[in-house]
């Protein structure tokens, strides 16, 4: 029992050496919550040329398609350096390389969003170079390294007028006018991105009740109401593909899958036929804004959050939590917007 007293500091003596302990971190500049996080591996961690490739194929297919050039720069940059080598100010400059020398298009911003991507594309390397245990999450660089301040979009809801001005251009020019009209309408109804049409299969089309089931990003679904005669154009499209409910349901005459190439080719021609939509670099992405917009003016924000598919609650605020819109009066605005009746709406 003496010898156990011997070793055991308390009281006065205790408090003398977690001060001591205190005082010394202080002077090597190490804080105690450093202690205590994960320790890297006791081996170098591995090269750019050698990590980035897996991260590539971790990753989801939409994030591998946002950052894989910048991994490609990164790669070709730093390729035979290790993870713990590049600084805050490496990535700094890295960063401010690939903006000064960013694609200038008509609708550049000056190289901002190539730098906010590459910064974006180090931290998803970094990430997963922690949680594999070869770095510290404090010691990630990209972390240290602010984005680029995010311009407002020059975005805006188009007029009805130029709404007609697209479809007309659709149905008169091109070798799919069925096809590019659909895309169009679809988008319009729908407010819907790319990559929700382009996922759109024969097994999510609900004739009865006029819904299809959207899948878009973040993995999230959800059922949105159509009009009427746009679900009938989307059924006797159904007919261009294999007869396969679960295959893609958008699809060229001879049957193949459309991709985003056909947007490209559209809004190609858009600009060849159209001077404001080429004076303003519109897109797709412009429909989904024109009907939000609409929806927002005529039924509040509540139902235009719904009927955007947007679920974050994050970025909203808790009242998100207490106003939020059911799918029936989403359907009450698009029966407004298409001047249809909508089978889920009940009327008087």
């Amino acid at each position: 029992m003496r010898d156990r007293q011997t070793h055991t500091s308390s009281g006065p003596s205790r408090t003398a050496e977690v001060e001591a302990a205190r005082l010394l971190l202080l002077r090597l500049g190490v804080n105690p919550e450093e202690l205590l996080a994960d320790v890297p591996r006791a081996e170098p961690p591995p090269t750019f040329a050698e990590y980035v490739p897996k991260v590539a194929i971790a990753v989801r297919d939409g994030t591998r398609r946002a950052y894989g050039p910048y991994w490609d720069r990164i790669v070709e940059t730093w390729g035979e350096r290790r993870l713990d080598e590049p600084t805050a100010i490496d990535v700094k400059y890295l960063a401010e390389h690939v903006r000064s020398h960013a694609v200038v298009r008509r609708n550049s911003r000056g190289g901002r969003s190539a730098a906010e991507h590459l910064i974006s594309a180090l931290r998803c390397v970094y990430n997963h170079a922690a949680a594999d245990g070869w770095v510290r999450e404090a010691d990630n660089p990209a972390l240290r390294v602010s984005k680029p301040r995010r311009l407002p979009s020059t975005r805006h809801g188009l007029s009805d007028s130029r709404i007609r001005e697209l479809n007309q251009v659709a149905a008169r020019t091109g070798n799919d006018p069925v096809l590019d009209c659909l895309l169009l309408r679809l988008h319009t109804e729908t407010a819907c991105r790319r990559g929700g049409a382009l996922a759109l299969r024969p097994q999510d089309l609900d004739e009865e009740q006029c819904l299809i089931l959207l899948r878009e990003k973040g993995d999230t679904q959800r059922w949105q109401p159509v009009s009427p005669t746009l679900m009938r154009c989307l059924r006797d499209h159904v007919e261009r593909g294999p007869g396969e409910p679960s295959a893609q349901l958008l699809r060229y005459r001879d049957g193949q899958p459309i991709t985003t190439r056909r947007y490209d080719y559209l809004w190609s021609r858009m600009r060849k036929h159209l001077s404001w939509v080429r004076t303003q670099q519109v897109s797709t992405h412009w429909l989904r804004h024109t009907t939000l917009t609409w929806v927002e003016r005529h039924f509040g924000y509540a139902v235009a959050r719904a009927y955007a598919g947007h679920n974050d609650n994050r970025s909203a605020g808790v009242t998100a939590t207490y106003i939020r819109a059911d799918i029936v009066e989403v359907a009450t605005a698009l029966a407004v917007l298409t001047g249809e009746t909508h089978p889920l709406v009940v009327t008087a």
